[in-house]
């Protein structure tokens, strides 16, 4: 890893320092990896205007019949302690604890009956649209870093890819999306991820003086001496310089500053609470803002872990805390992107990895049911307003329309402007992979 030293200064959203922040390979992006995304960008025509996708993953596993499939005929053990709500679109309704989501659900689809789960606790599937099982060499990489190898920087100074799940103790859970086959080049740029041990470092270069370019560079000709000496690196060449532009920009360090925001935007959005719930992710509804700022300032993809879902008991008053938050920082994203003009561009989704049991444990909890899972998707040009799929009486197994995974993804690289039955890129083995499997933009959205 490389690190730049500087003065003290104020911390991003999350309380992560600016001096944490400012750092290159390893954990921010993978490996020593964004010289190589400034390569494949610096090749390709870019616009002020892009399209994006901000990803939601709720770790664990929500509950979706006390969220957006409720049962309030179905039997007590079934249906739960929370009562429905209308919606402002006729015959839809949610959760009482979503009441400014069910304000707007003219601008939201719910997708009921998600079937292809494989019923793994991590986000794979959510970040990759594919099966663990059966990938070819490398790996099967997530829509990030599909995107960025296909689109690259719509700015130099912005990387296409950012993530900002922090690290959990349950790690499978803060996956921001692996860059499998693709490589770490494609990796997401990860801001709230902490320091790890053998950092390469600039010795006695800092932030007051990257703008002397001289002394930058003699600094990176040392750096390679040591580095070639010690068999780390073959080599390192003009693009660790844009990649060091990439870290201290302004661009990115701005968009990444919540206190630029007006403060009646801030106090809409909510804060929640800056450390993860249990082995899950936070409850920092400002992930939400800063999700939106990235891709204004041009991110193509973010992703964030919002809590942990993994109710096996207390389901009913975990909920009671973690609902309201979702709600307060999902409508808010949806009424910012709105009310700035990007709800043509900039798709949304918010969902887990399965959805829970039809019937209350012993424990007041909900166990794992990965036969059926839901998602809320928002903007992106798409036609909202409407229910996809349906499931059973007790919310157990699909009954109309099953959706796939990869059907998801296809709609997303469309809105994405990429064509899946056309696209491929090749994994480790030189062979031609599409980027979902045999599965078409689902026609209910576009």
């Amino acid at each position: 890893m490389l690190s730049i030293y500087s003065q003290p200064q104020s911390g991003f959203c999350d309380g992560v320092s600016r001096r944490n922040f400012l750092r290159i390979g390893g954990l921010a992006m993978g490996g020593l990896s964004l010289n190589d995304v400034l390569r494949a960008e610096s090749t390709q025509k870019t616009t002020n205007r892009h399209k994006a996708v901000i990803m939601v993953f709720l770790p664990g596993g929500p509950p979706h019949q006390d969220m957006w499939d409720m049962k309030p005929d179905a039997p007590s053990e079934v249906r739960g302690e929370f009562k429905p709500i209308s919606t402002n679109v006729d015959g839809i309704q949610l959760c009482e604890h979503l009441p400014r989501l069910a304000k707007m659900m003219d601008k939201c689809t719910l997708i009921r009956s998600i079937a292809d789960s494989e019923g793994r606790h991590d986000a794979f599937q959510c970040m990759t649209g594919r099966p663990t099982k059966g990938q070819p060499p490398g790996g099967w990489p997530s829509l990030g870093a599909c995107v960025s190898r296909l689109q690259g920087s719509v700015t130099p100074s912005m990387p296409p890819f950012v993530g900002l799940a922090p690290k959990m103790g349950h790690m499978p859970w803060a996956d921001n999306g692996v860059p499998g086959f693709l490589g770490v080049s494609n990796a997401p740029f990860q801001p709230n991820r902490e320091a790890g041990t053998g950092d390469m470092e600039l010795k006695g270069i800092s932030l007051d003086r990257l703008h002397d370019r001289k002394a930058l560079l003699s600094s990176f000709d040392s750096m390679r001496r040591d580095i070639d000496a010690t068999g780390l690196m073959s080599g390192v060449d003009v693009f660790h310089e844009q990649a060091l532009n990439v870290l201290t920009s302004p661009k990115l360090l701005h968009a990444l500053d919540l206190s630029r925001e007006d403060p009646r935007l801030i106090e809409r959005y909510g804060k929640g609470e800056n450390r993860n719930r249990d082995d899950g992710g936070p409850r920092l509804t400002s992930h939400f803002l800063a999700a939106r700022r990235l891709v204004e300032a041009g991110a193509r993809v973010v992703t964030l872990a919002f809590s942990r879902w993994d109710y096996h008991s207390n389901n009913f008053g975990q909920l009671r805390e973690d609902l309201p938050l979702l709600d307060a920082g999902l409508s808010a994203l949806i009424t910012d992107l709105h009310e700035r003009g990007l709800d043509q561009d900039v798709s949304v989704i918010c969902w887990g990895e399965f959805g829970r049991t039809p019937t209350i444990n012993p424990k007041a909890g909900r166990d794992h049911w990965p036969r059926v899972n839901s998602a809320l998707l928002a903007c992106g040009g798409m036609r909202h307003g409407q229910v996809i799929g349906a499931t059973d009486k007790i919310a157990a197994e699909p009954t109309d329309r099953p959706v796939a995974f990869g059907e998801i993804f296809a709609t997303l690289y469309r809105q994405l402007g990429t064509d899946v039955t056309k696209v491929t890129l090749h994994d480790h083995a030189g062979r031609p992979q599409y980027l979902v499997d045999s599965h078409l933009p689902m026609p209910e959205l576009i």
